[in-house]
């Protein structure tokens, strides 16, 4: 039986811990209550955005790729501010937290043409939160067969494009073509 390689050299920084993005940056202006620990606290600070895969900041959000992502395409949606709660966020961040995954399902929708969405947000660690002191909401593009015979045999997910591409061309989307 012949055996094909998978390349996948962007997981080496899951499986290592990637050093960079993993360790405070003493250079960064966190926002206030920020967690210097919290890779979505960096994020919300500001750049370098595309290092960090921050794909749109807005006043209360901050969208990037998920770097360990289930599907191409995968976003997290997270409140710029450091809060684990739903009763922390006002109804500013709120309205502007929903219409953010409803901008960005567009994009993804142009960018990507997916047949479907799965939308969601854990709450707590017992119920799957990687990052529970900081509320985000996990944006996946699905499409019809996506779940291929390599996840049910192998237990590995195919990502069919690099992230720095699909950074790109979804900040580009998001931005009108603005840095």
């Amino acid at each position: 039986m012949k055996h094909d390689q998978l390349w996948a050299p962007w997981r080496l920084e899951y499986v290592q811990g990637d050093k960079d993005l993993s360790e405070p940056d003493e250079s960064l202006d966190l926002l206030q209550g920020a967690d210097p620990n919290c890779f979505l606290c960096r994020c919300a600070a500001g750049g370098p955005d595309r290092r960090r895969l921050v794909v749109d900041r807005g006043q209360h959000a901050v969208t990037i790729l998920n770097r360990y992502p289930y599907n191409n395409g995968h976003l997290l949606i997270a409140p710029r501010r450091h809060l684990a709660r739903l009763d922390q966020l006002g109804d500013d961040v709120q309205l502007e937290l929903t219409r953010t995954i409803a901008r960005m399902v567009g994009l993804l929708k142009k960018v990507l043409r997916p047949e479907g969405f799965n939308i969601g947000l854990n709450l707590g660690r017992a119920a799957g939160a990687g990052l529970p002191n900081h509320l985000h909401w996990h944006v996946v593009p699905r499409w019809q067969g996506d779940t291929n015979f390599m996840l049910a045999v192998a237990g590995i997910n195919v990502i069919p494009q690099s992230l720095d591409e699909l950074w790109s061309a979804l900040h580009k989307a998001a931005t009108g073509g603005r840095d």
